[in-house]
């Protein structure tokens, strides 16, 4: 049964692209309706522990890139930083577990999922010197990057991969493991 087959393919869609039409821009209105669902993403105690910094300069752009240095992030038009913000986040009191890097994970898909809805791609890259990107952005010490977000329209013949999934058996349980 699927209840929600919009939502569905837009799951099923979204992918990590490594290869952005480098002829179109992604319009103002576009990010703006991309990030706004990051503002409507759930978050522990609803802190809403997160900021999305885009690259507005080339040499923003040009320290992404050096932080994570594949050719292929060079194509997308917009380089977004995803930062946790980790006094403002909320902390389980029992052990004092830190969220903010939940919270930002799933402010996060919602971007990938919104931008998948409008025709985009993006892909998470969490393999990056983050030292590079904390002086670039003049992030404060409670300030993390957690991730880097490639967003573009998929050049022509960049492939949706789906990589093998594990069945709906292996990651559902009822009751006890």
């Amino acid at each position: 049964m699927n209840a929600y087959p919009q939502f569905y393919d837009i799951v099923k869609h979204r992918y990590s692209c490594r290869g952005y039409d480098t002829t179109r821009p992604v319009s103002a209105d576009a990010l703006t309706a991309v990030f706004d669902t990051a503002r409507l993403a759930p978050s522990a105690v609803n802190r809403q522990p997160w900021l999305f910094i885009v690259a507005a300069t080339e040499a923003e752009r040009q320290a992404i890139c050096e932080a994570y240095p594949r050719e292929w992030i060079k194509t997308a038009p917009v380089l977004v930083v995803a930062c946790g913000l980790h006094d403002e986040a909320w902390h389980r009191p029992a052990d004092g577990k830190d969220h903010t890097d939940i919270d930002v994970a799933i402010a996060t898909e919602h971007v990938c999922l919104a931008a998948t809805s409008l025709g985009l791609a993006t892909c998470w890259v969490c393999n990056f010197d983050t030292a590079l990107i904390r002086r670039a952005f003049a992030l404060p010490d409670t300030m993390e990057p957690v991730a880097i977000i490639p967003l573009g329209y998929p050049a022509e013949g960049a492939s949706e991969r789906h990589p093998l999934r594990k069945g709906i058996d292996e990651i559902l349980r009822y009751g006890g493991f």
